[in-house]
């Protein structure tokens, strides 16, 4: 039996493979495919973005997208939830959004699912606060906490009725016990 070598693959290789679903991601050079998002991940997901965005959309602050793939620092990620800046969302010469943004996002937030890695999550965040994210958000619905990271890379870890840091110029207050909340129906 021989050993064959596999040809490492670059960024730009993979930014022009087909799209998987659910999303691979580009890190380190390898290719990591998301776990397919399970009722507690979707139901976090629309709920933070939904709240979020009623907030800073009508300002002109923010947008919250699920499910962005961002582009920089030599990786592709795709958080559960990227939050940009209005001013810094990327769009078409007509004004339109663009496809491909190829920024980090201001504001990171990942929800845990059971059969991720938390070391390689929180990876995903450092990353996003060492090239300018603001705040990075990973939460642990499991555990019901929420680690923040923040610009400096510092790890903090919240619980019940601590108050969440949120996107600078968003007036949002949030605990995690209310975040959690957005599970009940």
């Amino acid at each position: 039996m021989t050993a064959t070598a596999i040809k490492p693959i670059t960024l730009e290789e993979f930014l022009e493979l087909s799209e998987t679903k659910p999303a691979s991601e580009f890190i380190d050079g390898q290719i990591i495919q998301k776990p397919m998002p399970q009722g507690e991940h979707s139901q976090l997901q629309i709920e933070i973005c939904e709240v979020v965005n009623q907030i800073a959309k009508p300002q002109k602050i923010a947008k919250a997208f699920p499910e962005l793939r961002c582009v920089f620092g030599g990786r592709a990620i795709v958080p559960d939830i990227a939050v940009f800046r209005r001013e810094r969302i990327p769009r078409l010469a007509s004004g339109r959004i663009a496809n491909r943004f190829e920024i980090y996002p201001d504001w990171a937030i990942e929800i845990l699912s059971p059969d991720q890695r938390y070391k390689q999550v929180l990876g995903k965040l450092l990353h996003c606060a060492k090239y300018g994210t603001e705040i990075g958000w990973l939460i642990d619905a499991e555990d019901e906490n929420i680690l923040v990271v923040d610009s400096d890379r510092r790890v903090i870890e919240l619980k019940d009725s601590d108050r969440l840091p949120v996107l600078s110029g968003i007036d949002l207050e949030l605990t995690v016990q209310q975040v959690f909340g957005l599970l009940s129906l």
